[in-house]
């Protein structure tokens, strides 16, 4: 009787020394070197714009949380967001080591933004679909933002289309189309070094 009540309190002492090894490491996680920003945006607008940090593409505001999302070392950074259609939203941020700072996102209208009469429709098939698409050297969205249903209207004519994110070799390729027409875009981005990003999606050294 005294052996299994012994061998009862051992079990016991056992388990809470196994949930103390696996629960530690989970309780030591908060980074007190670098610190975290995160992005808010009232409406789909925002929360589908990409964000640039000191220049380099990191990903659209909606999908930068979990493991996606964005640590920094202390110091000053340049936070620019894009959005077809609408201004940069531009801000310039000071991180501290350890803590939490909120970026609260707002996009206006481009007074500049023209949106062409007759148009042709292209849709992408991109993976991974957050890459970052670019027609004619402007920002437009995610590659995921044009698939499925949904494509993209721009003018007939010819067209110069870049899809790139870090940590993939940037993919291009030009169409042509007619008015009323419409193309796919289809392709699988293929892993490569940062230093191999175009300029949009990594500021040059």
């Amino acid at each position: 009787m005294l052996r299994s009540q012994l061998a009862k309190v051992l079990f016991a002492n056992l388990c809470v020394f196994c949930f103390l090894v696996v629960v530690a490491p989970a309780s030591s996680q908060d980074n007190k070197v670098m610190g975290e920003v995160r992005f808010e945006g009232a409406t789909k607008v925002e929360r589908d714009s990409g964000i640039w940090v000191d220049g380099n593409y990191v990903g659209f505001l909606k999908e930068l949380h979990g493991n996606k999302k964005v640590m920094l070392l202390p110091g000053e950074h340049e936070i620019s967001v894009r959005q077809s259609g609408y201004d940069d939203f531009l801000r310039t941020i000071v991180v501290e080591p350890g803590q939490v700072q909120v970026v609260q996102v707002a996009m206006h209208l481009s007074p500049r933004a023209v949106t062409p009469d007759v148009t042709a429709e292209l849709k992408l098939n991109v993976e991974p679909g957050r890459a970052a698409v670019f027609l004619d050297d402007k920002y437009v969205g995610h590659a995921s933002e044009f698939g499925g249903l949904r494509s993209m209207l721009i003018s007939p004519g010819k067209h110069h289309i870049k899809v790139g994110l870090p940590g993939y070799r940037t993919f291009e390729t030009e169409v042509n189309l007619l008015a009323g027409q419409k193309s796919e875009v289809k392709t699988q981005l293929v892993k490569g070094s940062i230093q191999q990003a175009s300029p949009e999606i990594k500021q040059p050294q």
